[in-house]
């Protein structure tokens, strides 16, 4: 590979970190082709992107990064390196790493992660990271705690036969 071939791949890698809040740093040692093949094609049945990458030259790309400090993440950068970019929700490419690890067992292994500038690193954060919520799933969340007392009062209105006695009776009762 020529300087520009790596300077190009470099200033690529560069634009996907800016643009993809959420990405993984997997070790895939070990992996055949046709497995390498199976986990992009999982990757983009569940929306995000996976590529190989050598590690010199991810490293290279995380340092061009501005605002963000990713030196927590260069140990990490050693052996077999795929990243796998998630823009909208931080936990699908965990869950993808876990669906194609009943496939085959602790393939891939997580080196690190970086969501939103938060960094996860290590194979025993996948769990953690699988479980993180995205941003839809807590704004719903908030949204269903703002209505569910506009709908006690509703329901305790259409109860009570729409008669205030009714409704201070409804609430006394749930309130026992």
């Amino acid at each position: 590979m020529t300087r520009e071939e790596k300077a190009q791949i470099i200033e690529e890698l560069a634009e996907k970190f800016a643009n993809h809040a959420h990405f993984y740093i997997t070790d895939a040692t070990g992996f055949t082709v046709a497995q390498v093949n199976n986990f992009r094609r999982l990757c983009f049945k569940s929306g995000v992107e996976y590529r190989v990458y050598k590690n010199t030259l991810i490293r290279k790309a995380l340092e061009r990064q501005e605002g963000t400090d990713f030196s927590p993440l260069f140990n990490s950068l050693h052996g077999f390196s795929g990243v796998i970019f998630s823009k909208e929700a931080g936990n699908v490419p965990a869950k993808v790493i876990q669906e194609f690890r009943k496939k085959l067992e602790g393939k891939p292994k997580l080196k690190a992660a970086s969501i939103s500038a938060d960094f996860f690193i290590g194979d025993e954060n996948v769990k953690v990271l699988a479980e993180l919520k995205s941003k839809n799933e807590l704004i719903g969340e908030v949204i269903s705690l703002l209505q569910s007392p506009a709908k006690n009062v509703i329901s305790a209105l259409q109860s009570g036969k729409h008669t205030v006695a009714g409704l201070v009776k409804a609430l006394e009762s749930r309130a026992k």
